[in-house]
């Protein structure tokens, strides 16, 4: 406390306006539109994010910064659909220059490969604005920039369309997707749907757990 404004509640507050502001909407009712952010992603962390959705508190500044970057740099960029039957695919470069689709993200550090899913999600975007070349730019809270370019590749969209066949029936039919573990789920705000319950260390103790309490 500082006199008698509460500082914290006006730091989470604002911190919460930026993540509602750089977060992309998505309409939960609308089946027929599948966004490229949830196919690029644990498909069963899309379909809760639609149908029992919980706020993530665990998102970290990199993620803030990464969606400010987007929101400042893809201004004039509108989605655009890439209709596959009759599913649209919604994605949004973060800037086209020179016919070369950029997309900015941020990075704890310095990183020797962009992530799996930049990759998928800058491969699509070169699907659906038809251009050949992409390139992902990781940038770090310290101003160090590590780029890395790509080809558009076919197998890989391919891949990212079945995602998107399969998000959309299982929405369809209000079935979970399976698992697919990864390095992201201790950060997911479903953990627990999915894995055990994380033990509350403040109220049960090894010695506790083990039997190794003090015996009289």
């Amino acid at each position: 406390m500082m006199g008698d404004r509460d500082f914290r509640s006006v730091i989470v507050d604002s911190i919460s306006a930026i993540r509602e502001e750089t977060n992309v909407k998505i309409d939960s009712s609308d089946k027929q539109t599948i966004y490229l952010e949830e196919v690029v992603q644990c498909l069963r962390r899309s379909y809760y994010d639609r149908t029992e959705p919980e706020e993530n508190e665990k998102s970290g500044f990199n993620d803030l910064f990464a969606g400010l970057l987007r929101k400042v740099q893809s201004g004039t960029f509108e989605p655009k659909d890439y209709q596959h039957k009759d599913i649209s695919l919604k994605g949004q470069a973060d800037v086209i220059a020179d016919d070369v689709v950029l997309l900015f993200r941020g990075a704890p550090g310095e990183l020797d490969s962009p992530k799996a899913n930049d990759v998928l999600y800058l491969n699509a975007c070169m699907w659906i604005y038809d251009k050949i070349d992409g390139m992902v730019i990781y940038l770090t809270t310290d101003n160090k920039e590590t780029t890395f370019s790509i080809s558009r590749n076919k197998k890989m969209f391919e891949e990212v369309i079945r995602r998107v066949t399969v998000l959309h029936d299982l929405l369809k039919d209000n079935r979970v997707p399976i698992l697919e573990p990864s390095e992201q789920c201790s950060k997911c705000q479903y953990y627990e749907r999915c894995f055990i319950k994380k033990m509350n260390t403040k109220q049960a103790s090894l010695s506790k757990l083990f039997g190794l309490g003090n015996k009289d």
